[in-house]
């Protein structure tokens, strides 16, 4: 309970302040010609925005601090997050991110070639995420990256726990919504969920929109 209230207490004081903190982008986290494109593209289609380069930079270095080399991502948008994740990958690693909007999966495959990224590195799935996830092997991801429908985020950390190794990373996007509603609380639901799961190790990352990140032991 300790956890918990400490937790709830970092995001309530976090959410006061109206955004989180972002670090020197322009030192440590530069978006080049790839990714600037995909960001481009994310705001001529509307309807997704693209991770913010601080946030991209921390997908980066988890999946190298942990040598990933299967990801699930949960949100495709144009590319952007994708990119991130790829070049932080071992080498042969295989991205899986899953989408319900054709024309996100056509951009992001166009951002990942841009990036130099074989088409075999990245599986591409159309369809509803919680429609998809139960067909991905247990146990066989090294890091699942949800930035989707805030509202199921709840019943994405169900399913990406499943899919995780021991040791595996789940990160959840943008977790300090403004004001209330669906998104506001399935985060609220997110953070006990994970404050509550002795099987996990969080720790709330106060950067861009607020990242939520946990290891499972």
């Amino acid at each position: 309970m300790a956890r918990l209230t400490r937790e709830k207490a970092v995001l309530k004081r976090a959410a006061l302040k109206g955004a989180a903190i972002d670090y020197d982008e322009a030192a440590y986290a530069v978006e080049d010609e790839p990714l600037l494109t995909a960001r481009a593209n994310a705001a001529d289609l509307g309807g997704t925005v693209p991770v913010r380069p601080s946030a991209g930079a921390t997908l980066r270095f988890l999946a190298i601090a942990i040598g990933a080399r299967s990801v699930v991502e949960i949100g495709t948008g144009c590319g952007s997050s994708g990119i991130w994740l790829l070049r932080g990958m071992r080498q042969g690693g295989v991205l899986t991110s899953v989408d319900t909007e054709p024309e996100y999966h056509r951009l992001a495959r166009k951002s990942f070639g841009q990036a130099g990224f074989a088409t075999n590195q990245a599986r591409l799935i159309l369809g509803r995420a919680l429609d998809v996830l139960p067909r991905l092997s247990d146990g066989a991801y090294d890091l699942v990256f949800c930035d989707a429908d805030q509202s199921a985020y709840p019943e994405y950390l169900t399913a990406g726990l499943r899919l995780l190794r021991a040791g595996g990373i789940v990160v959840f996007n943008d977790v300090l919504p403004p004001g209330a509603g669906p998104a506001t609380d399935g985060v609220r639901e997110l953070t006990d969920m994970i404050g509550n799961d002795e099987r996990l190790v969080p720790l709330l990352l106060p950067i861009a929109g607020g990242m939520l990140a946990a290891i499972k032991r």
